[in-house]
């Protein structure tokens, strides 16, 4: 059910390019959101991992320290195709843990440990540093420039990437029929609702980006602050809201469903109700308010912080950028045009 990405917010594609020819084109590193603590029974290991997935990671890990795999955490999950470094940590009771080099690989190296008293959970991070190289790239190289230009000032459409639909791209077809009455595994169901949600937002989204209205305010807008889950709105339109917008200190917002009423009014509220009037996509509300899924809000925009960008050599254009956790390289990539091999990860 999932489709490509939509329309380009920035118009027509301006170059075509090749991506992950090397894990190296894709290096990622997660940008803490809090240093060890220095006390408990939890490691706090900062690998790096060539051409390994966080999964993959996990399990050696786990066999390295001698414990069951439920007794690792991590904050992200991270793409095999790719060089990314980010914290694992291991729960090692009475802190006797094997020694470090035994941990050593040629595809994995430990760069820092600490003791820390808690197991890393899920979505503990503040971003993602992506250096990415672009290679094989054909388009004028003025209009690339402008784009990339164009996207530092304005932001991209902050579209779910993808890799959140699963292999194939049939996660929202699986959500489906789990509604229905399919049984399906524990975690499985958590990537499932996932995508239910992801896929009506990524709806509600490419209507704003059709009408053109994905950054900035509908009468009825809900605002998101930035680098925050927090929310407020509406409330009429005013030059202090105008002025947030154009500094980026709020977004305007679109609805991860669940249960309950809509929070938005007026437009805002009549374009994501016009959007999502259609059989299957009310099929896939009404699955996420059956299981529990409660209303929430994402930001529509996203800006890449410091962006930045050089031709090492013709044809191959090196990008630098940080996004917040739960947001995607991939769709800052699409606005430039097609790339193959770019889906896959963060």
């Amino acid at each position: 059910m999932n489709e490509a990405l939509p329309a380009r917010a920035h118009g027509d594609a301006v170059l075509t390019a090749r991506i992950r020819s090397v894990p190296e084109d894709f290096a990622v590193d997660e940008i803490d959101a809090f240093p060890a603590s220095g006390v408990g029974e939890h490691l706090l290991l900062t690998v790096e991992k060539r051409a390994m997935n966080t999964a993959f990671a996990a399990k050696r890990i786990a066999a390295w320290a001698g414990v069951a795999e439920s007794a690792i955490g991590y904050a992200g999950l991270k793409d095999r195709h790719a060089l990314t470094r980010q914290r694992f940590s291991v729960w090692i009771p009475k802190k006797i843990a094997p020694a470090i080099d035994a941990l050593q690989s040629e595809d994995l190296r430990v760069l820092g440990y600490a003791w820390h008293a808690r197991k890393l959970p899920r979505g503990a991070l503040a971003g993602n540093r992506f250096a990415l190289t672009l290679r094989e790239v054909e388009g004028d190289t003025a209009a690339i420039e402008a784009r990339l230009n164009a996207i530092a000032g304005r932001g991209v459409p902050n579209y779910f990437g993808e890799q959140r639909f699963g292999r194939g791209g049939d996660n929202v077809s699986k959500a489906l029929s789990m509604f229905a009455g399919r049984r399906v595994a524990r975690e499985e169901r958590g990537h499932l609702l996932s995508a239910a949600r992801s896929e009506l937002f990524n709806r509600v989204l490419a209507a704003r980006v059709d009408a053109q209205c994905w950054d900035t305010g509908l009468d009825g807008e809900v605002w998101m602050l930035d680098g925050s889950r927090s929310v407020f709105g509406p409330e009429p339109w005013s030059d202090v809201l105008a002025k947030r917008l154009a500094r980026f200190d709020i977004h305007p917002s679109g609805p991860l469903w669940g249960r309950g009423e809509l929070r938005t009014q007026a437009d805002a509220r009549a374009l994501e109700r016009a959007t999502l009037d259609d059989d299957h996509l009310r099929a896939l509300c009404e699955g996420l308010e059956r299981a529990g899924m409660d209303q929430e809000r994402r930001a529509l925009r996203l800006r890449p912080e410091g962006l930045d960008f050089d031709w090492p050599e013709p044809g191959v254009l090196r990008l630098r950028f940080s996004l917040p956790a739960g947001c995607y390289a991939t769709t800052v990539l699409a606005e430039l045009g097609t790339i193959a091999g770019a889906a896959g990860g963060h």
